[in-house]
Formats: C-alpha cells, structure tokens, sequence
C-alpha cells in the first residue's frame, strides 16, 4: 500500500494530454501512466522531466517534484526522494496540508536511510498542517518504536485508531504498542483485527505471525513504503 499524495493535485491542474505532446505534458502524462501501472521509478523519473521542463514559479512545478519524491520513496530509493522533496520544499508551491504532506513523505525518506533524528524533525514540521491525516500518526508512532519512545508512540497511535479505527496496518502497529507496554490480551486483539481486516495482504499476513509471538516487524514491512492505505487528494 502506497500512499500518493500529490497526484491528484497535479493532474488537476494539469491538462489531460495526449503522451506523444511537447514537454511538460508529455512527460506528466507519462509520470501519471507510469504510477497508476506501478512503476514508480518511471513514474518518479517522468516526475521531474515535467517539473525541469516547467518555470520555476509555477506551483505545480513544485507539485511535480514533491510527486516525485513521493514515487521515488515507493520505487525504494530514499536517497533521489530526498533531493526531489528538498527542491519542492524549497520553494513556494506547496501550502497548508500539501507542504505537510511532503514534509512526511520527507521524514519517510530520512527514516529509510535509517536518520532518525532528522525524520522526527520533519515529523514535527508536518505535524500543524497534516494532524488531520492518520497516516501522519501511524509513521509517527512506528518511527517512535524505532527511537524506543514508548510515550510518543502511545500517544501517535492513540489519534492513528481514532481517525482511522479499522485500517489493518493501524491496527497492527497499535498491537505492538500494546505488547511493548506488556498488555498482551490487548496487543492479541489487536492483531487479530488486523488480520480479520486483511486476511490475503502484507498486513494480514504480519499479523498473523505476531499472533503466533514470532519475531516480527514493528511496522508491516519498512516503515517507509508500507502503511495505511491513502487516496489520492
């Protein structure tokens, strides 16, 4: 499960244009093609020849780029999508909840290069304009079981449940927060949710080797391209 962001955002204020077309909406039409057939290092690619073919002032070039980086994360390479969210950050482009979005799709990079420190920081200039996202709360959290910060990860996981109570992948990371703080009937319930929830997917399939107290994950797979599942906005 991918969350995409800005795609939405992007193919909104961009024509539909026929592929074959002069840049950038060639190279848009195939960035957008290329994710919807899930290959996202095309797609992250096709992304920034768009953006590099658009003025630098124009708000959907930064858009693109934030795209970008979002598709790099999910192609697994966090490294090209860090370099893509920090030239979108830099500008102007993004506002309100897309500038939050990117700043975790940032602190998911980080946390894939295995940097911590800076993937809390840019949790935390997230945080004010995406607090709304339960996705936000979900990385949050398994990032704070990564760090060893039970309290955080309690809290984060607390608002995860109540904006989205029956998303697997929560759930399950929710069942790791209960058995961290030794409340194993819950951290089983949990679990079995999570799996009742996806019984064919990566998450079901997680969950049930927790069930089994197996050495599991604390996330379902890595933290930074598997999560609750998000739609386009």
């Amino acid at each position: 499960m991918i969350p995409i962001f800005f795609l939405a955002a992007v193919a909104a204020a961009s024509p539909a244009p026929a592929c074959g077309g002069p840049e950038p909406a060639a190279a848009l039409c195939m960035a957008l093609a290329a994710s919807d057939e899930n290959r996202f290092a095309d797609s992250a690619a096709a992304f920034e020849r768009a953006a590099a073919a658009s003025p630098a002032s124009d708000p959907r070039t930064q858009r693109m780029l934030a795209a970008a980086g979002n598709m790099w994360i999910a192609a697994g390479q966090p490294g090209k999508a860090a370099l893509a969210l920090d030239r979108a950050l830099a500008g102007a482009g993004l506002q309100a909840e897309q500038r939050g979005l990117a700043l975790l799709d940032r602190a998911r990079a980080a946390e894939a290069q295995g940097d911590l420190v800076t993937a809390r920081r840019f949790v935390t200039q997230a945080t004010p304009s995406a607090s709304d996202d339960h996705f936000l709360w979900y990385f949050s959290a398994s990032l704070a079981m990564r760090e060893g910060d039970l309290p955080t990860a309690r809290v984060a996981i607390a608002r995860a449940l109540a904006l989205a109570p029956r998303d697997p992948a929560v759930l399950f990371e929710a069942g790791h927060v209960a058995a961290a703080e030794g409340d194993q009937p819950r951290a089983r319930n949990l679990w079995q949710q999570a799996l009742d929830g996806d019984p064919s997917g990566a998450t079901g399939a997680a969950a049930r080797q927790a069930l089994g107290i197996a050495d599991v994950p604390l996330a379902v797979g890595a933290a930074t391209t598997t999560a609750p599942q998000r739609k386009p906005k």
